[in-house]
């Protein structure tokens, strides 16, 4: 590879996948792990670190801004003087490779998201296409298009076991989570400025408890033990003269910890205190009832059970007041302002009637879902669970893979198209572990050695032999998890 800078040799992986010309160096050098010829080659010299993405802030290099030339048989590496211990180190050839690509996918990362059921985009489709009216207009396609809401809000509040004039339609959980938060803060402010949830919220209630921080709101952040389980008692001596509202999680998205929220709910209430609780992982995998629960506020997301992305919806108890935090027009009995997203509320409504002909505690998947692990432990032995053994939803099965780095695993285990996610997640080039994990007692090793497979009811037990078969072979080469070891 040459530049104005210079130049560095490189074993290039020719394939049909990249540009005709082009060369993609993943894993460019330079780096404090692997042999000493990837310590010693760096191919960030030939680069102007100032050229950068405006997006990803990550420099544009590598091929994009080096010349690639091939090196013929027998021809001359031009070595550096300072480094002529590089020379014999590095093995410069070109292959030539078929597309490794696998056939067919496994997804197990339905925790993060999940494939949207046919059902759904089927009963999108009108409101993409030739229904396309404002529902706050009062011709016939805009009575059509408030049908279709109001039918929708019928659907979810049906899964949930509430009236359905107390659904807020939102864009996603996210905002469901920080209109009830936000909403109960600035509404309450003359009772207290008290708020108290945990230290395993998911980002959307930890961010928006920083932010209500800064306003001068205080926040008390509880611990939960080693498997994420809270006792009702620790929320009862947390609780003040000035506490306003407590948020906790139904289900851990992490983990799957189901934490007692009839009973925390209750502890809350008897000091007249508000609950709301983030049941965006529970919502579709376990029954969800609002009235059995107790809660005054309960958020959803609609992706989380094979709806469309970009929509949930926030139960709101009769009585509670809200601020919103969305100003404009008076959609959503004047808490979410904006026209409303038609399509996607459709699809949510879709979802919820799907849902609620498996709401009950899915056996098949458990025994999916421990039949995985039993794979798994036969394969790594030392491999130990994170989360509550029995109180867990039945899709999510979190294990911490000691010596073996989660990411390596995921990336690995995608080359043979096993689809799932980490314990860190890499920000930056700096891989960071999950504070859910943390705030169990786990190290940052054991954070960083730990994945995460959540199944759907699209899984069949096919998948489970397949996925243990690609675990053991990503075992045998340990080709990418050298890559990036577990310290």
């Amino acid at each position: 590879m040459r530049s104005a800078r210079g130049r560095v040799p490189f074993r290039a992986r020719v394939t049909d996948n990249i540009v005709r010309g082009a060369v993609e160096c993943m894993f460019g050098g330079g780096t404090p792990v692997g042999p000493r010829a990837w310590q010693e080659w760096n191919v960030n010299e030939l680069t102007d670190l100032n050229n950068f993405d405006a997006i990803s802030g990550f420099p544009v290099y590598k091929a994009l801004l080096c010349d690639v030339a091939r090196i013929g048989e027998g021809e001359a590496v031009d070595i550096p003087a300072d480094r002529p211990e590089a020379a014999c180190q590095v093995d410069i050839d070109v292959l030539t490779v078929a597309s490794d690509r696998p056939v067919r996918r496994i997804y197990l990362d339905n925790n993060a998201t999940t494939r949207m059921a046919d059902e759904v985009g089927e009963a999108m489709r009108p409101y993409l296409e030739s229904d396309y009216g404002n529902p706050s207009s009062i011709h016939d396609m805009g009575r059509e298009a408030e049908e279709a809401i109001e039918k929708a809000r019928r659907q979810v509040a049906r899964l949930i076991g509430a009236r359905p004039r107390s659904l807020i339609f939102t864009g996603g959980g996210s905002e469901a989570v920080n209109l009830a938060l936000k909403g109960v803060a600035f509404a309450c402010t003359d009772r207290g400025k008290h708020i108290v949830t945990t230290s395993i919220e998911h980002p959307a209630v930890i961010s928006t408890g920083r932010f209500l921080e800064k306003l001068g709101y205080r926040v008390t952040w509880l611990d939960v033990d080693e498997d994420g389980w809270l006792e009702p008692d620790q929320l009862e001596k947390a609780l003040t003269d000035d506490t306003i509202l407590v948020s906790i999680a139904m289900a851990n998205n992490e983990v799957g910890t189901i934490l007692p929220i009839r009973e925390l709910c209750e502890v809350a209430h008897r000091r007249g205190v508000l609950f709301h609780t983030d049941a965006v992982q529970a919502v579709g995998k376990i029954k969800v009832d609002v009235t059995e629960l107790g809660v005054d506020l309960l958020s959803l997301s609609g992706h989380k059970f094979h709806g469309p992305k970009g929509v949930g919806a926030l139960y709101v108890k009769q009585g509670v007041k809200l601020e919103s935090v969305v100003h404009g027009g008076k959609q959503e009995v004047g808490l979410r302002a904006g026209t409303e997203n038609v399509p996607a509320i459709v699809g949510l409504g879709k979802a919820a009637e799907l849902a609620m002909q498996s709401r009950e505690p899915s056996a098949e998947m458990e025994q999916l879902r421990d039949g995985l692990e039993a794979e798994i432990r036969r394969l790594v032995p030392g491999a130990r669970l994170n989360g509550h053994r029995t109180k867990r939803l039945p899709n999510t099965l979190n294990l911490t893979l000691p010596g073996l780095r989660g990411e390596s695993i995921v990336l690995a285990m995608n080359r043979h198209g096993v689809l799932l996610s980490s314990g860190s997640a890499c920000k930056s080039g700096s891989p960071e572990p999950t504070h859910v994990l943390i705030a169990m007692g786990r190290s940052e090793e054991e954070a960083h050695c730990s994945v995460r497979f959540s199944l759907s009811h699209y899984i069949t037990e096919r998948d489970i032999k397949d996925t243990a078969v690609a675990l053991a072979r990503v075992l045998e080469e340990k080709s990418m998890v050298r890559m990036m070891p577990c310290r």
